[in-house]
């Protein structure tokens, strides 16, 4: 509405100086063409010389000066309808906007089950973090050092029910204090600046994933999101109460999560990166489905509303835990997978990056996966076990 506005006033400045011009220049051109008045005539005649004079004077002035009102009324009557025509980018605006809302309301459709009928107990025991999971990450002076390992699968195959918390009976969310961290108190928005040592770790490693991507997966590399804003994220963070690590700010500044149901995604299982206002929605999908806290470590509860879901595994049911998230506070990732139950696995969402992205390059394993491409999309092959 601003630029309707505007063009409206310029196009109205536009006639209003071309009339004042027309104006002078007509008045200069009369000024110079005025007839002599009869030298002797009678006062009567003189009187009707005076008025046929004054009649074609006013004729002569009054057809130019309509004709110049009317060019100004065509010009604002143009300017309005072009304003008013959607342009090509507001066209592009609107499909975009479209295609965001039939994004989300899939991706409503594929959040975990509701509190009425919450995930088994496997989804809800998180196990200890591995010993194997290390990594060291080192950003001064452009260097960067990392020696990350994925956990090795518990022979273990599956992992039995066992009590609650407080006598609770497992496979659901043990009653017990409400996790003031799902309610957290109104806080302003805030755009926190980020380190710039991070910023180009984790554009390096997103440079190194795109290569890859472009070169052997191009459909997977289409998904890639469309760089998110620093403000819509500051309004996820007032929102959630939680300070999103400087990696995963870094990576979602350089593409807002994925697209579709074969969105790329740091994971196996149908997995997909989350865009800031999917990472939102999701975190406040699983307060809602267990918002107590069941104990002073976070690692040892179902949920807990510090972290950060990042991520969305699209193939597993309600019986494991179907978001890798980030702890806002030890910045570690972790995940279910679906072995050992959730439990953090790696220091740090860059050092996750760092993973995937030597994965990718070496075609090395990850967890007994391996990534492989079909028809142009990126998936992860079972190696280990014999199957995909």
């Amino acid at each position: 509405m601003r630029d309707v506005l505007k063009l409206v006033r310029l196009a109205l400045t536009a006639a209003i100086v071309t009339a004042i011009a027309v104006r002078l220049r007509r008045r200069a051109r009369m000024t110079g063409e005025e007839p002599a008045l009869p030298a002797a005539a009678p006062e009567s005649g003189s009187r009707r010389t005076h008025g046929r004079w004054g009649r074609r004077v006013g004729q002569r002035m009054g057809s130019p000066m309509g004709l110049v009102w009317a060019a100004i009324a065509a010009i604002v009557a143009v300017t309005l309808a072009a304003a008013l025509v959607p342009t090509d980018a507001q066209q592009a605006a609107a499909a975009a906007w479209r295609r965001y809302q039939a994004e989300q309301a899939e991706f409503d459709s594929a959040l975990p089950v509701s509190p009425a009928q919450p995930p088994t107990a496997a989804a809800q025991e998180w196990g200890q973090p591995s010993p194997q999971a290390s990594a060291q990450v080192s950003m001064g002076s452009g260097q960067e050092t990392a020696a990350a390992q994925w956990p090795a699968q518990s022979p273990v195959a599956s992992v039995p029910a066992s009590p609650a918390p407080d006598g609770q009976a497992g496979g659901s969310p043990a009653a017990g204090i409400p996790d003031p961290r799902c309610s957290p108190a109104p806080r302003p928005v805030t755009v926190r600046p980020i380190d710039p040592r991070v910023a180009r770790a984790v554009d390096r490693q997103w440079r190194r994933i795109e290569r890859w991507l472009r070169a052997n997966a191009p459909r997977t590399y289409r998904t890639l999101g469309a760089p998110g804003r620093t403000r819509t994220i500051a309004v996820a963070e007032s929102q959630m109460g939680v300070d999103f690590p400087d990696d995963l700010r870094a990576s979602l500044l350089r593409h807002n999560g994925s697209k579709g149901l074969l969105g790329f995604g740091f994971g196996y299982d149908g997995a997909v990166n989350l865009g800031t206002r999917e990472i939102r929605d999701a975190w406040r999908h699983l307060c809602r489905w267990d918002g107590t806290d069941a104990g002073t470590d976070p690692a040892t509860e179902p949920w807990n509303g510090r972290m950060v879901p990042f991520m969305h595994f699209g193939d597993r049911d309600g019986a494991d835990m179907a978001y890798a998230v980030v702890d806002s506070v030890e910045r570690k990732v972790g995940w279910d997978d679906t072995i050992s139950g959730m439990a953090p696995r790696l220091p740090s969402y860059y050092a996750l990056m760092r993973t995937v992205a030597d994965a990718l390059e070496q075609g090395a394993e990850i967890d007994g996966r391996r990534p492989a491409v079909k028809r142009g999309v990126l998936r992860w092959d079972n190696v280990r076990n014999g199957n995909s």
